[in-house]
């Protein structure tokens, strides 16, 4: 690869003397070799332009989810990388959830080969218990050797705290991140929404804000007794923020993500029963969602994932009690945040969170590997199902106002846009 990025605006605040100014970068078999105002190149250089080029390092996603092996149908991986790519992500945590689920040394090596030759890199969660049915411990120390970062029952919370006490207490002793999806079983009941005025309006079901706090508040018990380190995924109250920033005064090693539509959208959108919006965590209040914001400003959360999950749209296009959860989120990122912060915290929002998973953070410097994102900040326009790229068509983006377009990476010596 030989490449010039023609007048790119570097958004890079760890970098002062590139910061929000206008440098061509030029790239030679994948590494950065020269930035400079203006470069003049030989005629075999490819040169990118773009109006509005602006460039930062590489965006990072903690929670995506494909469907092979087992659900192709709603997202291959070789589809799924180059959407997350279009989208502008050089790196994703990928979700243990598929068929079979990946609780063997072995599921993680697939895993890992699958983005050997791709721009984008994949880091595999492994399951925290066998088959994620929450009874027994699967092989954490194998599946951490393998190249797993860390370990999830996907959207399935440990009820036994016993096992999660032993799970955080056996990671500690080789540095594993253990995931815990917070809600209670008990509490949420047979709940699909937020319970609140919406819920009771609708005549849904509710699950409380307790459900997911009980279980937070627990957790945050046991690895204050353990010892280790915890990452809570897709929090979606007030209470939560509260709870975690509490633990972090303590000193407790524990991180929290937050879904981007959960900072987007509350329970108010689910007023015309669109099974689009059928999440869980769900949906909550203007309060939770305002809440959800600040913890991410004052760095409570430690950072955002798009919780990017495809589904079949027939599990989609039911009555809004029988549909699945989920929503893709990868095409939309970008435009969403962009379209509530400033431009240079979306941007730390995006390459924030590899340290957590034990992944070197890329560098815009000379001589550095290029793993970059391209993107244009301005550019405003309504998204529309022409702008999926996912073989599921489940966003619950749909017709919403956007604000910033990703154009592209540059990764693992390969080009993308």
């Amino acid at each position: 690869m030989n490449i010039l990025l023609k007048s790119a605006t570097i958004v890079d605040s760890s970098n002062p003397d590139y910061h929000f100014k206008k440098w061509d970068i030029h790239i030679v078999d994948g590494i950065i070799k020269e930035i400079a105002p203006i470069l003049e190149v030989s005629d075999d250089v490819k040169i990118i332009e773009h109006k509005n080029l602006h460039v930062s390092i590489g965006w990072f996603d903690s929670g995506v989810s494909f469907g092979e092996p087992g659900y192709e149908e709603r997202e291959t991986i070789a589809n799924g990388l180059y959407t997350a790519a279009r989208s502008g992500f050089t790196d994703i945590v990928l979700n243990p959830n598929t068929n079979p689920i990946p609780d063997s040394s072995s599921d993680i090596v697939f895993f890992k080969n699958a983005s050997r030759s791709n721009a984008v890199n994949i880091y595999p969660l492994g399951a925290l218990t066998i088959k994620s049915e929450g009874d027994s411990l699967a092989e954490l120390y194998d599946m951490k050797s393998a190249g797993a970062v860390g370990f999830y029952d996907y959207k399935r919370p440990t009820s036994n705290p016993n096992l999660m006490k032993v799970a955080i207490q056996y990671a500690h002793n080789f540095d594993g991140l253990v995931h815990s999806f917070p809600l209670n079983r008990s509490i949420a009941g047979k709940g699909i929404v937020n319970e609140g005025e919406v819920s009771t309006k609708l005549g849904l079901k509710g699950i409380p804000h307790m459900a997911e706090e009980l279980n937070l508040a627990r957790d945050l018990f046991i690895l204050e007794y353990t010892g280790g380190k915890l990452h809570i995924p897709t929090i979606s109250t007030a209470k939560s923020v509260k709870l975690i920033a509490e633990a972090k005064k303590k000193g407790l090693d524990v991180s929290c993500s937050v879904a981007i539509h959960n900072l987007c959208f509350t329970d108010e959108t689910l007023v015309g029963f669109d099974s689009r919006y059928k999440l869980m965590p769900p949906l909550r209040t203007s309060e939770d969602c305002k809440a959800l914001i600040r913890g991410l400003k004052d760095g409570v959360i430690d950072f955002v994932t798009t919780d990017h999950r495809p589904m079949d749209i027939e599990l989609k296009r039911v009555e809004f009690d029988n549909a699945a959860n989920g929503t893709i989120g990868l095409e939309s990122a970008f435009g969403m945040l962009n379209s509530i912060f400033d431009l240079e915290t979306v941007i730390a929002l995006l390459t924030k969170g590899r340290e957590r998973y034990g992944i070197p953070n890329p560098s815009l410097k000379v001589g550095e590997k290029a793993v970059l994102t391209l993107f244009n900040p301005d550019i405003e326009y309504t998204f529309t199902e022409d702008d999926i790229l996912s073989s599921s068509k489940n966003s619950a983006f749909l017709d919403s106002k956007m604000k910033g377009r990703a154009l592209g990476i540059i990764g693992n010596d390969q080009l993308i846009h």
